[in-house]
């Protein structure tokens, strides 16, 4: 049964997590897209943690590029913590874990 889509965002000393888990479609990449440009508001390392999420298509990943793209702008540190298989897969069949910052702790 698939988990519940959720994004929230953690203020933590000296960053901010945005936590991600269910399945990342179009139906809900504008909503992620959203609080990650939110939470690189604060001028912060930002932290993705992707490790609940089920499923991630090409629209979910368009929105960790853009929230990549706004951090190198602004010089905020942006990682992707602790990603899922099914997260994995996908940006290594697009090579983006070679573009990414990635964490798994």
């Amino acid at each position: 049964m698939p988990r519940e889509n959720r994004c929230d965002i953690a203020l933590e000393p000296g960053q901010v997590r945005v936590v991600v888990a269910g399945e990342v479609d179009l139906s809900w990449s504008a909503e992620i897209r959203d609080q990650i440009l939110k939470a690189l508001r604060e001028q912060v390392p930002v932290k993705v943690d992707l490790s609940g999420v089920d499923y991630i298509d090409s629209s979910g990943i368009a929105a960790l590029v853009e929230g990549l793209q706004q951090a190198r702008k602004h010089g905020v540190p942006f990682v992707l913590q602790r990603p899922s298989k099914a997260v994995r897969s996908v940006l290594e069949l697009a090579r983006l874990d070679q573009v990414f910052e990635l964490e798994e702790a």
